[in-house]
């Protein structure tokens, strides 16, 4: 039972600390010993610790196995169904995702050691790079974690550890170890943590650089020591080893005016004091097709990431007619979602062709890629969405050309219709 204060327990002990009922808050007695609150909440910490640790333990440890008809086409088709376009970019990680299951199912004992294939995704904003490793994550079996790269920092500065993306991909398997071992990882805006320029940098880059330091071992495949609750501010709590040997990571970013830096390898520009012209072979699109590591070098990535980093895919700008195919084909269409909030309230929605040809263009015409899409129909269904009233009957509300262009922002519209 817990003794509260008094005067007569004076003389009784925590067996732990030493402590006297004066000098806690609550002293449980047992049959021939007590125990303080506070050393009772450090036991608790000590027994969560060791659970962690033992949970690996209780995994299974049977060879891994394939998932049945999976190849990479099944994983292209899979994706097929969320992101449209893009094929050379979804053939490239449904092979290195594939590649990466077998690497799991290789025997140790043979000579021919299988390496990991690490993708580096390059592309614009608004072309698929995020969704194509969210549309993944719902198809696989392995542990899988979704980074942002921008919030990273060296060690011993303000910011999160590149360590947390470890501790991200334990949280999704409840701390199986043996199972995140096998995961994968997808490490987004890796363009944000370029450096300053191509020469070593002669001060601190805190949140460049030297994030791309602290990524090598990571990367390429150590024992890492994680912390469960992420950070390494805590030197009190237990860190759990973790190998990053099986783990593929799958990193991507816009690595916008990168199409300068190629343009002036092609020598696609007038050489002299005079302005640079226009691109003569290729236009800006096209060039982002000839990236190499020597570009992404000069762009601000060290040679020691980029070596670790060996597959390059380009995503390709989305067209007009893409635009108009994302709004309206993939299973989780930006119309289909709207329709079926305004089904939620016994409102029946339905787009014209034009009125989705006119929210296409307005995005494409803006630059404003997939991500424009929303925000456009946002602006246009405002209105709309504000009258709703559940109360009412069942009604039908259609979409044209004329209705768009009513009710679109005037900051989004580049030039007059």
């Amino acid at each position: 039972m817990a003794k509260k204060r008094s005067d007569s327990l004076q003389d009784e002990t925590c067996v732990f600390c030493g402590k006297t009922q004066l000098e806690v808050g609550i002293l449980v007695q047992g049959e021939n010993a007590s125990i303080c609150d506070v050393c009772i909440l450090h036991a608790h910490q000590i027994v969560e610790a060791e659970l962690l640790k033992g949970n690996a333990k209780k995994s299974n440890n049977k060879a891994f196995q394939l998932p049945e008809h999976f190849s990479p086409k099944f994983i292209k088709n899979y994706l097929d169904l969320y992101v449209v376009g893009q094929d050379e970019a979804k053939k490239t990680l449904s092979v290195a995702v594939y590649n990466h299951y077998k690497r799991l199912t290789e025997q140790k004992d043979n000579d021919v050691e299988i390496e990991k294939s690490n993708v580096l995704f390059i592309g614009p904003t608004g072309t698929g790079k995020t969704l194509m490793a969210k549309s993944l994550a719902k198809l696989l079996d392995v542990p899988f974690a979704i980074v942002d790269a921008t919030s990273f920092t060296e060690a011993g500065y303000v910011g999160e550890d590149v360590e947390g993306m470890l501790s991200r991909l334990l949280q999704s398997c409840d701390y199986d170890i043996l199972q995140a071992e096998k995961g994968i990882i997808y490490i987004d805006e890796m363009d944000k943590i370029s450096r300053r320029s191509e020469n070593p940098s002669l001060t601190k880059d805190v949140g460049g650089e030297g994030v791309q330091q602290a990524m090598l071992k990571i990367i390429e495949g150590a024992d890492v020591n994680v912390p469960p609750a992420g950070g390494r501010k805590h030197p009190e709590q237990q860190f759990l080893k973790l190998n990053t040997q099986n783990i593929l990571f799958i990193c991507g970013g816009a690595f916008d005016s990168l199409e300068k830096i190629i343009a002036k390898r092609l020598n696609t520009h007038v050489i002299g004091y005079s302005q640079v012209s226009e691109r003569v072979d290729a236009n800006e699109e096209s060039l982002m097709k000839y990236v190499n590591h020597q570009d992404l070098k000069k762009f601000g990535l060290i040679p020691e990431l980029l070596g670790r980093l060996p597959v390059l895919a380009y995503l390709e700008s989305l067209s007009k007619e893409s635009l108009m195919e994302i709004l309206t084909l993939p299973k989780n269409a930006i119309i289909k979602q709207y329709q079926k909030l305004f089904a939620m309230d016994n409102i029946q929605l339905e787009f014209k062709k034009e009125a989705v040809s006119t929210i296409a263009e307005l995005a494409f015409e803006n630059k404003l890629g997939a991500r424009g899409l929303r925000s456009i129909c946002e602006s246009v269904l405002k209105e709309a969405m504000f009258e709703t009233d559940r109360d009412k009957s069942s009604r039908k509300i259609t979409i044209d050309k004329a209705y768009v262009l009513k009710r679109i922002d005037n900051q989004l519209i580049k030039k007059s219709a």
